[in-house]
C-alpha cells in the first residue's frame, strides 16, 4: 500500500484525504494533516485575503498541496475571475470549480461549471469540478479538461453520506479520470464505501470539524479510506439474492 499513489494535474499524491474549507480552524487543519495525513487542502479565496483576522495561508504546511475554489461564484465568468485571482494570490495552477446559484440546496450548476473547465483549462489551470453526478456532465467536462471529476455524496454539509451512490457508481465506471467524492460525507464508514466503489480520494470536512474530538475522528478518515482502497484493490465478493453456503454441504455425519 506504501506504493499505491494517485495522479492529479501531473502530480503525485499518497494520501487520498483532501480537506474542504467548510469550516476551518488552526486545529481542524493540524488534525487532517497530523491524523488524516492530508496532503491537499481547499481554500476559499476570501479566507486569503489580506487583512484578515488570520491568514489562513500562514499556517498550511509548505508540503500541503493548496486548492483554491471557486466559493461564491454564481456563474462561469464569476468562477474564472476568481480563480485568475487565487492563481496570484497562491501561487499553484490547482483550483476547484464551485459554481452555485441555488442558495436553499447549494446544489453546483453543472452547465456553467463546464464552461468554466473549459476556459481555465486552456489557461494551464489543473481544474478540479465539483459537479451533480450526471454521466454526460461528467463527459463534458473530461472533454472540456477536467483533471478529474468532484460528484456530490449529498448536500453540503449535510453529513447525509453517499445519497447519490448509484449515479457516483456510474462515474467510476465510465469516466477515465479520478473520481473524488466530495461532499455529504458523514462518517468513516460512508468514506470506506466510497473508497470500496473505487472512488480515488475523499473530500470531507464538516464530519471532521463538528465531530467531539477532532484528531480521533481525523484518524478514523484515514483508517476507514485506507481500509475501503484495501477492499476495492482486493476485490469485494459479488453478491447474491440467495443463500450460499460457506460449507460444503456434504459428508454430514450419520447415525
Amino acid at each position: 500500500m506504501t506504493n499505491d499513489t494517485w495522479t492529479l494535474g501531473g502530480h503525485e499524491f499518497h494520501s487520498r484525504f483532501i480537506l474542504g474549507s467548510g469550516k476551518y480552524s488552526l486545529d481542524l487543519i493540524k488534525a487532517a494533516v497530523e491524523q488524516a495525513s492530508a496532503e491537499i487542502l481547499t481554500l476559499a479565496l476570501r479566507r486569503a485575503n489580506s487583512g484578515a483576522l488570520a491568514n489562513i495561508l500562514d499556517y498550511v504546511p509548505e508540503n500541503v498541496t493548496l486548492l483554491p475554489n471557486t466559493s461564491g461564484a454564481r456563474n462561469a465568468e464569476e468562477a474564472v475571475r476568481i480563480a485568475r485571482l487565487a492563481r496570484e494570490l497562491c501561487h499553484t495552477y490547482f483550483v476547484k470549480i464551485e459554481v452555485i446559484k441555488d442558495s436553499k440546496y447549494l446544489l453546483p450548476d453543472n452547465h456553467e461549471t463546464i464552461k468554466a473547465t473549459e476556459i481555465l483549462a486552456k489557461e494551464g489551470f489543473i481544474v478540479m469540478p465539483y459537479m451533480y453526478p450526471d454521466l454526460q456532465s461528467a463527459r463534458d467536462m473530461r472533454d472540456a479538461g477536467a483533471a478529474c471529476i468532484m460528484p456530490l455524496g449529498a448536500p453540503i454539509g449535510s453529513n447525509k453520506g453517499l445519497c447519490t451512490k448509484d449515479f457516483i457508481q456510474i462515474l467510476i465506471n465510465e469516466i477515465d479520470l479520478p473520481i473524488i467524492v466530495d461532499a455529504g460525507i458523514g462518517k468513516p464508514s460512508q468514506a470506506c464505501e466510497a473508497m470500496e466503489m473505487g472512488a480515488a480520494a475523499i473530500m470531507a470536512n464538516t464530519a471532521i470539524a463538528s465531530a467531539g474530538n477532532l484528531p480521533l475522528m481525523a484518524s478514523a478518515f484515514r483508517d476507514a479510506i485506507n481500509a475501503g482502497r484495501k477492499a476495492y484493490l482486493a476485490g469485494c465478493g459479488s453478491v447474491r439474492d440467495t443463500a450460499s453456503a460457506s460449507s460444503p454441504l456434504t459428508g454430514f455425519l450419520h447415525d
